[in-house]
């Protein structure tokens, strides 16, 4: 399907991102123009303290933009009221679990939080929809564990479970592969591209794995210290977006293997 003709999900003009205090405003990026379509999998990269934490904290509303506009589904995101925005924006945060004496099941039931009456009771639809995402991540062997008996990445797949429950047209994750190791990394970023397909839902996450990002993604979106570029892996590798993330003396991407390798 040509992207012209893919529904957008999300779209930024004009935005700048960064931080206001009572002394100064800090910016971290301006100008930023995204648009994100209905069932891709975007990666954010960058290297460290680039700002793609800010980034995401402001496409999903944690912290205000300093200048332009966010939309989502053509609508302006500061004009939804919070149970709107819960139904079709869905966050993954790297933060521990605040209880982790919750069972799976009791974890994954909490993205349904948006659509439960005041009294937070579960409708058969609420219950389906519930195993439906269990089983979308492979863990309804998990589902009466504790969250607590979970290793990291059984975590995190229950984490995106719950997301997958709260039924949102994108989810966003902010660091999904911290703490795991490179099986459970490529393991979870497979199966959120997995997702994208099975779902058509769009799914932006931020992620240091930079060689399985450009591997796996329909586009990146690509944080320097000159800017930010946005395009698929193929055409970011064409057009050398990579080769300045990174200082040469350390750190080189090679164009033909489409990866990093230490410069000897």
């Amino acid at each position: 399907m040509k992207e012209e003709n893919r529904h957008t999900i999300l779209e930024t003009k004009g935005l700048s991102i960064g931080y206001t205090s009572k002394r100064a405003v800090t910016s971290i990026a301006s100008n930023i123009n995204l648009e994100l379509h209905e069932g891709e999998l975007v990666g954010l990269v960058g290297a460290n303290g680039i700002g793609k934490s800010t980034l995401l904290r402001t496409l999903t509303r944690v912290q205000q933009p300093l200048k332009g506009n966010i939309s989502i589904h053509s609508k302006i995101l500061n004009t939804y009221n919070s149970i709107d925005l819960a139904k079709v924006l869905s966050l993954v945060l790297t933060e521990t679990v605040a209880s982790k004496n919750l069972s799976v099941f009791e974890l994954v039931a909490l993205g349904r939080q948006p659509y439960t009456n005041w009294v937070g009771n579960l409708s058969e639809t609420d219950i389906d929809i519930v195993n439906s995402a269990l089983a979308q991540t492979n863990i309804q062997e998990l589902k009466h564990k504790k969250c607590y008996e979970l290793s990291d990445g059984q975590l995190q797949k229950v984490m995106i479970a719950r997301a997958l429950s709260q039924d949102t047209s994108i989810i966003v994750l902010d660091e999904p592969t911290t703490h795991l190791d490179m099986y459970h990394k490529a393991y979870i970023l497979k199966l959120l591209q997995k997702l994208t397909k099975e779902t058509n839902k769009t799914i932006l996450f931020s992620s240091h794995e930079i060689d399985l990002a450009i591997q796996l993604c329909d586009k990146l979106i690509v944080m320097t210290k000159d800017g930010i570029v946005t395009d698929s892996p193929k055409n970011l590798i064409q057009q050398g977006a990579f080769n300045s993330l990174f200082p040469k003396d350390l750190i080189i991407f090679d164009e033909v293997t489409g990866s990093f390798r230490v410069n000897k």
